[in-house]
């Protein structure tokens, strides 16, 4: 009997070795909480800093928005993480609606507390078409913020990185070239936005290593708590939603367990992909939920660390 080709991959499936078994742990993990609005979603906020800080993330970052009140509670989240946990905290920055010397002040005030870690970006525009325009005196682009804070103080920053191209770029190769110059403007990292197939990540991590860049590409990964919620941040990014995953998520509106399973296990086998592929660090877009996340890592080989571990590394 001659089997097809997709049978005979359908039947080697059979007698693989578990997807996840034995993966020794030795992945780097980082979080990305956003700054809570309310006294109930700072608790749950605190909580997921509590679940996840035993597996000793490598860092955890706080998203920024334009306008006092967001500045004020990104501050408020990185400086007591920084204060009342042993994870260093990062603090996004953005050009938006902000002079240099708001944002050096800014900046200054995150040293003073602790902080020592930047997500430099350009940020979006506020206004309705949703165009960037820079503030009179502020900075002009990301690779411009990246040089004006690290005249300030020697923050270790980091910075974004597109898979499927800026929605506003001209071209991939353009794309790639804004990135270049904002490591080569003195940030040492850059996380990706979302992504949900692997060989999207692979294809980028080519084309930048095409480009002469060497410095450290890390995934950024969102488990997908809430598929309609998604959809609409992936139209807005430019994120290919994946036929066959949006197939998978039909029907379960109304059942928020299936739900999560779901979505850990789509995210967990992307990641499994991405280690094979040779990715050893990851970054978490949490939505201030540490279950998915959790769980993620776990069946990555990421295991609870005791302080005293800790304290040893």
């Amino acid at each position: 009997m001659i089997l097809p080709l997709a049978q005979m991959q359908e039947a080697s499936r059979a007698l693989a070795d578990p997807l996840f078994a034995g993966l020794p742990g030795d992945c780097e993990i980082s979080f990305e909480f956003f700054p809570p609005k309310t006294e109930k979603m700072e608790e749950q906020l605190w909580d997921s800093v509590v679940t996840l800080a035993p597996l000793a993330p490598r860092f955890v970052s706080v998203t920024y928005g334009a306008g006092g009140s967001t500045r004020e509670r990104t501050h408020s989240t990185v400086a007591r993480i920084a204060r009342e946990t042993s994870i260093p905290a990062a603090a996004h920055l953005t050009c938006v609606e902000a002079t240099k010397s708001e944002i050096a002040e800014v900046a200054h005030a995150y040293w003073e507390a602790g902080v020592r870690h930047i997500v430099a970006l350009r940020g979006d525009s506020p206004t309705a078409d949703g165009r960037f325009t820079p503030y009179p005196d502020g900075y002009a682009s990301a690779a411009e913020l990246v040089e004006g804070l690290q005249k300030i103080h020697p923050f270790e920053i980091s910075v974004s990185a597109y898979p499927e191209t800026h929605p506003e770029a001209a071209s991939a190769a353009t794309d790639i070239d804004f990135l270049k110059r904002k490591l080569d403007a003195g940030a040492s990292r850059a996380i990706t936005q979302f992504f949900f197939e692997p060989e999207t990540f692979f294809r980028f991590r080519d084309a930048v290593a095409a480009a002469g860049i060497t410095a450290e590409i890390v995934p950024g990964i969102m488990p997908v708590s809430n598929f309609a919620a998604i959809t609409r941040m992936s139209n807005m990014t430019g994120t290919a939603i994946p036929a066959w995953m949006a197939h998978l998520f039909e029907g379960l509106d109304d059942h928020p367990p299936a739900r999560q399973l779901v979505a850990a296990t789509i995210a967990a086998e992307m990641c499994r992909r991405l280690y094979a592929g040779g990715v050893r660090d990851f970054h978490f877009y949490t939505l201030n939920r540490a279950e998915l996340s959790y769980a993620i890592c776990h069946l990555l080989g990421k295991r609870p660390v005791s302080a005293a571990q800790e304290k040893a590394a």
